[in-house]
């Protein structure tokens, strides 16, 4: 990985402002996105088994922990040239959910258009890469602790 930039951190950063201005719609946003796509992605998520509902507290929290882990990515990319799990669990939890690495590209595009709508015309492609980049190097850790799960 190279070096994640000061203005990508601060790209990141001042979006996930902008996303925590309405987290239930984008949260909603994020989870509609994962499921046209991944359909059966509902059976992952317990909090999903009614659909897909912007009041539920669950959905918010799982979908604002997620974001929240991308933007401590682009933080420790910053400051440390890598992506450390603040939780050790987080490997072990994808394994006993029948995470596979097509799942991981299905959130990517989601979280990528959830952030596209909540930024709306700040959207550009140097915004883009710097939620990518932060994104995959997550889920590299993500995907290096499900195989020593």
């Amino acid at each position: 990985m190279g070096a994640f930039s000061e203005k990508q951190e601060s790209l990141v950063k001042s979006s996930w402002e902008a996303f925590k201005q309405n987290v239930p719609h984008h949260s909603a946003v994020f989870y509609t996105l994962i499921l046209e796509k991944a359909p059966a992605a509902q059976n992952m998520f317990s909090f999903l088994s009614n659909g897909v509902d912007p009041n539920n507290p669950k959905l918010k929290a799982h979908a604002e922990k997620v974001f929240k882990m991308t933007v401590d990515s682009a933080v420790q990319l910053r400051a440390k040239g890598e992506v450390v799990l603040a939780d050790p669990t987080l490997g072990s939890v994808h394994v006993q959910k029948g995470v596979l690495d097509p799942h991981f590209l299905v959130v990517k595009e989601a979280l990528l258009k959830t952030f596209k709508e909540a930024v709306g015309d700040k959207w550009n492609d140097e915004l883009g890469n710097a939620w990518e980049v932060a994104y995959d190097e997550l889920a590299a850790a993500i995907k290096k602790a499900m195989g020593s799960a």
